[in-house]
């Protein structure tokens, strides 16, 4: 996979700067807003592994941007920062957003690493996962495909399909069809 791609949403500018400082490197690509309907309008056409957003701001909290970011990006990952314990408010984040963590301001920098860390590779397995369902549904199909072309080859010359082998790999010949 190549790099994994970040969107940050703070309506604090210090906040998401000191957020960019302790995410940045690793391979990662950030993209920070200020405004949450501004990164809306982004997620509506480029993708992202893992969002992150604060909780309360202005013209739209950070559960709404996350519910609405589960809509147009369902594989991405999200990550909710507050400094308020709004109980009732997070257990609908998590439960509408699909929030995968919680991370409380002033967050430690190696719990907000961590909690990324562990969004991310949790996000790979999913997409992972995803891809190999899907290739093993195309090799289901073909593999019926195939049986079907088969089954075709035996009813229109019967006995065609079964093939007596050797130790060595030749073909044993019935002398009765001989």
């Amino acid at each position: 996979m190549g790099p994994h791609r970040l969107m940050i949403v703070d309506d604090d500018k210090n906040v998401l700067n000191a957020l960019r400082r302790v995410l940045a490197g690793e391979g990662r690509e950030l993209e920070c807003f200020i405004d949450p309907e501004e990164a809306l309008r982004r997620a509506s056409v480029a993708n992202f592994d893992l969002f992150i957003s604060d909780y309360r701001m202005p013209h739209m909290d950070g559960a709404a941007l996350l519910t609405e970011v589960r809509r147009l990006q369902p594989e991405a990952a999200r990550i909710i920062i507050s400094a308020y314990a709004d109980f009732d408010a997070l257990l609908k984040a998590l439960n509408e957003a699909g929030i995968e963590r919680f991370v409380a301001k002033p967050w430690s920098d190696y719990e907000l690493r961590e909690a990324v860390r562990s969004a991310l590779e949790r996000r790979d397995l999913i997409v992972e996962n995803r891809r190999l369902a899907e290739r093993l549904r195309r090799t289901e199909e073909t593999l019926a495909q195939q049986n079907a072309e088969l089954a075709r080859l035996e009813r229109e010359n019967p006995g065609l399909t079964k093939v007596s082998w050797a130790k060595d790999g030749s073909i044993l010949l019935d002398e009765r069809d001989l």
